[in-house]
C-alpha cells in the first residue's frame, strides 16, 4: 500500500499549519477512543483547474456524523468548503486526496467525551490508484471476509468515524495476507454488506443490483454517483438484499467508493464472476465516472467545486 505523500499546508480551526506541526496530544481522546468523524474527498485535473468532487454532499455526511455523536461543529458547511478550496490552492496541487477531520482532543481522562475540544482539520495529499495501477482494465481478486460487518443499532453504520474502520482493516489486512486485492463482507444476517472500505454493486442480465441502507453498510457518495450514472445511462437499478451465492453467480460485480472509484472484481473465492474480465456494465459506469470527475463531460448533477 502506498505510504502518505507529503503536502506543505494543513488547515486546523482556522488557521494555516506546517505539515508537520499539525499535532495532537498522545492523550487526546480521537487517539484513545477513536472519537474522530472524517471523510475522504477527491479532487481532480480539469481543463478549468482543479475540481473538487461531491464536496458538498461529503460535508453534509461529516457533519451528519458530527451530529450523531453530538460533536458540535464551530464552523458552518460553507466555511469549510471555502476553506478547503483554499487548501487545495494552497499547497499548488491539480489533483489530491483531501481528509477533512473532525475530532476530540485533549481533555478528557475516560470515555465520556465532554470535556474534550472538538477540533477541525483539512490535510490534503497527492493521490494514486487505490487498488493499484490496472484495476479498472483488469479486475480485481475478492474474497468473502471471515469478519461481518457490525449489527443495527451496535455502532452507527451511516456515520463516517475512525473506531467503523477498524472493523475495515480486519477484512482488508485477512484479504491481503491471503493473496486478494479486497474482502467483502456480509452483515450479521449473512447478506452482502460491504467491502473494507467499498459499496457492493452486482449486475445481472442488464440489472444493476445494489444492497439496501440496512444499518451494516456506509451509504457511500460514490454508490450514490454510480446509481445516478446507471440510471443516466438508461440502466435499471434495483436495491434489495443479496445473497453470498449472487458474488458467484452475477455477470459482473463491482465496488465503489472515493478512492476506489468504479474497480470491477473479476474473482471472488477464486471463482470467476462472468468471463473473469470487466464487464460492460462496469467499464460504461466507469467510463462516465471519470469523464465527469475530469470535467469531459458537462457536469448536469453540479457535482464539481472548481478550487479557482
Amino acid at each position: 500500500m502506498a505510504k502518505i505523500a507529503e503536502s506543505e499546508w494543513i488547515w486546523r480551526d482556522g488557521e494555516w499549519l506546517p505539515w508537520h506541526s499539525a499535532n495532537i496530544h498522545i492523550l487526546a481522546h480521537s487517539v484513545q477512543f477513536g472519537s474522530a468523524v472524517f471523510e475522504g474527498v477527491r479532487c481532480y485535473p480539469t481543463a478549468k483547474g482543479p475540481a473538487i468532487f461531491r464536496l458538498k454532499e461529503h460535508l453534509k455526511r461529516l457533519f451528519d456524523s458530527c451530529k450523531i455523536y453530538r460533536m458540535p461543529m464551530t464552523f458552518t458547511p460553507e466555511q469549510v468548503l471555502q476553506a478547503t478550496r483554499e487548501l487545495v490552492n494552497k499547497n499548488n496541487l491539480d489533483t489530491c486526496y483531501i481528509r477533512p477531520m473532525v475530532l476530540r482532543g485533549y481533555g478528557a481522562a475516560g470515555m465520556v467525551p465532554f470535556d474534550s475540544p472538538v477540533e477541525v482539520y483539512l490535510p490534503c495529499w497527492p493521490w494514486t490508484d487505490y487498488l493499484g495501477a490496472g484495476a479498472l482494465e483488469k479486475g480485481v481478486d475478492a474474497c468473502v471476509a471471515s469478519w461481518n460487518r457490525v449489527a443495527p443499532n451496535t455502532i452507527p453504520a451511516v456515520a463516517k468515524i475512525a473506531g467503523n474502520y477498524l472493523g475495515g482493516q480486519l477484512i482488508k489486512m485477512e484479504a491481503l495476507l491471503d493473496g486478494y486485492d479486497e474482502a467483502i463482507a456480509l452483515g450479521a444476517d449473512g447478506m452482502i454488506s460491504e467491502g473494507s472500505g467499498q459499496n457492493v454493486f452486482a449486475v445481472s442480465q442488464g440489472v444493476l443490483y445494489t444492497p439496501p441502507v440496512d444499518g451494516t453498510l456506509l451509504p457511500g457518495i460514490t454508490r450514490d454517483t454510480v446509481v445516478t450514472i446507471a440510471k443516466d445511462l438508461g440502466i435499471e437499478v434495483r436495491v434489495q438484499p443479496l445473497a453470498r451465492e449472487t458474488l458467484y453467480t452475477s455477470d459482473e460485480i463491482f465496488l465503489s467508493g472515493t478512492a476506489t472509484e468504479v474497480a470491477p472484481v473479476r474473482s471472488v473465492d477464486k471463482i470467476p464472476v462472468g468471463d473473469g474480465k470487466p464487464g460492460p456494465v462496469a467499464v460504461a459506469i466507469a467510463k462516465r465516472y471519470l469523464d465527469v470527475v475530469h470535467g469531459r463531460v458537462a457536469d448536469t448533477h453540479g457535482w464539481l467545486t472548481h478550487t479557482k
